[in-house]
């Protein structure tokens, strides 16, 4: 069970695996306590922000590697085979993703619309 800490209003303000002075034992599935875990925080927004510029820039990188591949400044071969086997893998799933996009979005990259109410209109 956590522990957790309460301000002067008595709203949760942290969570402790253990106990200690001024805590108090609440249930894993108090309702207070999840919503306290699931605010976003500035930290929690912070962190994501940093993950998703990680996650574009990966892609910048992928996209760099392919480019100096094409213009023969470096050989696919000169990577290490670990770092081949992820360019691979990588790759394929790009390649996965992109089929499963152009199956269903439409040119304008918009998804199929609905079926209307009699559950007709997707194909």
């Amino acid at each position: 069970m956590p522990y957790v800490m309460r301000n002067a209003e008595g709203r949760i303000i942290a969570v402790l695996s253990e106990e200690v002075e001024g805590s108090e034992m609440v249930g894993s599935n108090d309702p207070e306590l999840g919503r306290f875990l699931s605010a976003d925080s500035p930290e929690q927004r912070a962190q994501r922000e940093l993950m998703e510029s990680d996650l574009g820039l990966i892609r910048v990188i992928e996209d760099l590697i392919n480019v100096l591949i094409e213009r023969g400044v470096i050989m696919f071969n000169d990577f290490p085979e670990p770092v081949q086997r992820k360019l691979l893998a990588r790759s394929g799933l790009r390649k996965e993703f992109s089929y499963v996009d152009d199956l269903f979005n439409a040119d304008d990259n918009t998804f199929l619309p609905p079926p209307d109410e009699d559950g007709e209109g997707f194909l």
